[in-house]
């Protein structure tokens, strides 16, 4: 299996695909929600519509006739959901009464979201790890920051460094680590068809830049 891996630490924003205008947040215009999520769903139909007319498809068949409207829906209710910042689900945080000052790991965290390139899904795995310092949150509002990030268009290097940034900001320390390996159907299915690919991205910030907890948090990936 191939693997292709991108790792980012404190300040390397490197961009690997070359975007000429890379940024951490996700590109939105000023007026992004000023229509309702309703106003958005009819005119992303009638625009969908227009698509499938375009490419020769008959809408008055039964099968294909609803398809403008459950595209439009998945698009505002499922699949990007998460470009609304009012949507960013509410992390609250416990003291950190044990004083744990080891690696904690969140592994195996799925989702599934679409690459921005082409609106075709990749999705896989997001490993999110951070040594606590004052602060602890719930492991599944770590699940739940993942998959805020992920319901929307997106690059897999920006969702990596966008999960860590909100961590950082929400537990106050600079000890994040997030690795994803995600499978992108924009290759598997399209250009040379690579059906066995996958590509990992890291963003190791604060003690996760140290050799030894790098390590070890590579050892904790390890165990099955």
């Amino acid at each position: 299996m191939n693997n292709h891996t991108h790792h980012h630490d404190d300040h390397d924003h490197e961009d690997h695909h070359d975007h000429s205008e890379f940024t951490t947040q996700t590109p939105l215009r000023a007026d992004a929600f000023e229509l309702s999520d309703d106003a958005k769903i009819d005119i992303i139909a009638g625009h969908f519509k227009s698509i499938m007319e375009t490419l020769g498809l008959d809408l008055s068949d039964d099968s294909l006739k609803g398809t403008p409207r459950r595209v439009a829906k998945m698009y505002v209710k499922e699949s990007f959901w998460g470009l609304n910042p009012e949507a960013k689900p509410t992390v609250s945080h416990f003291k950190n009464k044990f004083k744990y000052q080891q690696i904690l790991l969140e592994k195996d965290i799925q989702f599934y979201t679409n690459c921005e390139h082409h609106f075709v899904p990749f999705f896989g795995n997001a490993h999110v790890a951070y040594i606590p310092n004052g602060k602890v949150i719930g492991l599944s509002k770590l699940n739940r920051i993942v998959e805020y990030y992920s319901k929307r268009p997106q690059v897999q290097e920006r969702m990596t460094m966008q999960i860590a940034q909100e961590l950082k900001s929400i537990l106050g320390t600079e000890n994040v680590a997030v690795i994803i390996n995600a499978k992108h159907l924009c290759v598997a299915s399209r250009g040379i068809k690579d059906n066995s690919s996958h590509t990992t991205t890291a963003e190791y910030c604060g003690l996760f830049n140290e050799p030894e907890n790098r390590l070890e948090l590579h050892r904790l990936l390890s165990i099955v």
